[in-house]
């Protein structure tokens, strides 16, 4: 319990770090926030020349099956890449004043969700471009965020406090994420793998978490629940076996800084 009296407490600065992680990110850009749009959109129109039109993919209406997929992949890799340094690119802050450390990836991670969310809207607008419309089942979303949520932050944690020690940690993770796209059912239907490579599949968190947009936008029928409640619990499990490692590494965070 000490870790949320802690973030009550702070709650002012946690807040103020998120805006300062959403406002930071779109600084001096003429568009600002705008971006929050406009990032998915344009690699919406690579991905859709590539691979209904190069590659000669057919799935039916496959705009909105890759934009589906494509937005929450790309609060999870954003909230990686950018967390993964969050400790040692505050450094001086860390090494000067007392605050819960854990504010620092929280917020890399909650921004993450705000745009997220944001960029939803154009998920929403897509589906009614397109003629699927609005399924009853996107009652399902918030549960489906909390555990993107829960898994993304519980993987930040070990990161940010990992990388303070190993610095190549963050060259590393670009190198895993690009593998883990295409181990991940993004660009392609979790039916098309083999049955002697679908394990690949079922040991990926975010490929469940991927499938799960998909039924409530795209498939438009209820999500596998019992999976989303293996998932929670495993958000859960990742976000204390993260935060019991940032609270045992932290301790030496101004000396390595």
């Amino acid at each position: 319990m000490k870790v949320f009296k802690e973030l009550y407490n702070y709650r002012e600065l946690l807040k103020t770090n998120v805006q300062k992680e959403i406002r930071g990110k779109y600084k001096k850009s003429f568009l600002g926030i705008f971006w929050s749009f406009l990032n998915p959109l344009l690699q919406l129109v690579v991905y859709a020349f590539i691979f209904p039109i190069i590659l000669k993919n057919n799935q039916e209406n496959y705009l909105m099956f890759l934009f589906v997929a494509l937005i929450p992949w790309t609060f999870f890799t954003t909230s990686l890449t950018q967390g993964t340094d969050t400790v040692v690119q505050n450094g001086n802050i860390v090494k000067k004043v007392y605050f819960p450390r854990t504010i620092l990836p929280i917020s890399v991670v909650t921004s993450g969700a705000i745009n997220f969310l944001i960029s939803t809207v154009i998920i929403i607008i897509l589906a009614l471009v397109t003629g699927l419309g609005i399924s009853p089942y996107l009652i399902f979303y918030p549960l489906i965020l909390i555990v993107q949520y829960l898994i993304t932050l519980g993987i930040v944690l070990i990161l940010s406090s990992v990388t303070v020690y190993l610095r190549d940690l963050q060259h590393i993770i670009g190198v895993l994420l690009q593998v883990l796209f295409y181990a991940t059912p993004i660009v392609y239907s979790p039916d098309t793998i083999p049955s002697k490579y679908s394990f690949i599949l079922t040991l990926n968190p975010m490929s469940h978490v991927i499938t799960a947009y998909r039924d409530i936008f795209y498939n438009q029928q209820i999500p596998d629940l019992k999976v989303l409640g293996l998932l929670f619990i495993l958000g859960i499990s990742i976000c204390i076996v993260g935060y019991a490692i940032f609270s045992k590494l932290e301790k030496r965070f101004a000396e390595e800084l």
